[in-house]
């Protein structure tokens, strides 16, 4: 049995855990190889119990686990894309089972033994896509990191809300829960219902550059926006080159691809020149009152490369960090060996940004991530993760 067959299955069966509601995360596919590699591929049922260890949380999700193991490690020949309908896998998912064989074969008799498999050669193999900078990918390739994209798991940092609810160790009266408490049996002692502030997902505000510079990133980067809209609700999107131009709607369809047709639809200067202060510009004069409600994080994907004014740029910056949260800016040469923030755009930006970071690949994105789950829900309390810090 090849390595790339174990591979393949643990990938699948933890999208599709994923797909069902199990808390799984790309990650658990590395325990589940590193848990198959200490149990060994022997014991069908000691290979079953190590794997529910890692994935099933809660009783009810006991029966889908077994479901999926059964479907993708079973002794028997998985079934057709066309028999799955009772399962209610989604389209997307039936494909990726085409060619997935079991794994784990039934001794008879006690006397078959699966073939050796290094069980880290999936993890590896992911890990190394993972870290393959986004202008370097193939075609295959991409649409491999396309996948791995639409599989992060986004669990920001909430925020507080103004709105209040009912808390029972609140700081504030909950003054229509109090008296509507006045008709109850306890109603002579007036019991005191307090209430405190709610928490809510922070909004966030992402700006890509789209000129010619940054042309091998910008596909990569709109999948990005996509995947984040799917996971967070109120994302704003906006792209630039020569001038601002608003994608929210069209980022919106479920389907990325019929989404990144409307976004090349509704965008009229791709691959230009970069003037970052004018696009700052037109969005802190058009849309900035608009979108900045609710403390948002602006993310700005650029490389720095600007032709306009430095100082407009500087002047836009100031503006922009101070109607929102923080400023996140990623670039796609940060993490290259001797990269220093030397260009015009990004000495006249970098003041005003709280954190500097990579954005050439899958696992510089899931820094990003980590990031964004590290935001306290006030300004002044310390980050735990960060590059540059203002």
């Amino acid at each position: 049995m090849s390595s790339g067959v174990l591979a393949d299955n643990l990938i699948h069966f933890v999208r599709y855990l994923r797909l069902h509601g199990l808390d799984v995360v790309p990650d658990t596919t590395g325990d589940l190889a590193r848990a198959a590699m200490i149990v060994g591929l022997e014991d069908e049922d000691d290979v079953r119990s190590a794997f529910a260890a890692l994935c099933v949380a809660r009783p009810e999700h006991r029966e889908i686990f077994d479901t999926a193991f059964a479907l993708f490690f079973g002794g028997t020949a998985p079934p057709s894309p066309g028999s799955l309908d009772h399962l209610e896998i989604k389209i997307h998912e039936r494909d990726v089972l085409r060619g997935v064989v079991p794994v784990i074969s039934q001794r008879a008799g006690g006397s078959e033994r699966p073939a050796s498999v290094n069980v880290e050669a999936g993890a590896s193999a992911v890990e190394r896509l993972s870290r393959r900078d986004f202008g370097d990918l193939t075609p295959e390739e991409r649409e491999a990191v396309r996948r791995l994209i639409a599989a992060m798991v986004w669990q920001p940092a909430d925020a507080w809300s103004r709105r209040h609810r009912p808390a029972r160790r609140g700081r504030r009266p909950h003054l229509r829960r109090t008296l509507r408490n006045l008709i109850g049996p306890s109603g002579d002692l007036m019991p005191l219902a307090m209430s405190a502030r709610k928490r809510r997902t922070r909004p966030l505000i992402v700006l890509a550059d789209v000129s010619g510079s940054m042309e091998r990133y910008a596909e990569m980067f709109l999948y990005f926006i996509h995947a984040a809209q799917g996971r967070l609700g109120r994302v704003e999107a906006f792209v630039f080159s020569t001038h601002l131009t608003r994608i929210t709607r069209e980022i919106r369809h479920r389907d990325p691809g019929v989404s990144l047709q409307r976004v090349a639809a509704a965008v009229t200067d791709w691959s230009g020149g970069t003037k970052i202060g004018d696009a700052l510009h037109a969005f802190n004069w058009e849309w900035s009152r608009r979108v900045t409600a609710g403390g948002p994080i602006a993310i700005i994907i650029s490389d720095g490369w600007d032709r306009g004014d430095p100082d407009l740029l500087r002047r836009e910056m100031g503006r922009l960090a101070r109607s929102v949260h923080r400023v996140v800016w990623l670039n796609p040469l940060a993490g290259r060996p001797g990269f220093s923030p030397e260009t015009r755009g990004m000495r006249a930006a970098l003041p005003h940004v709280d954190h500097l970071l990579s954005a050439a690949n899958v696992a510089d994105l899931s820094v990003m991530v980590k990031l964004l789950e590290s935001v306290p829900a006030q300004r002044s309390a310390p980050l735990r993760l960060g590059a540059v810090t203002r």
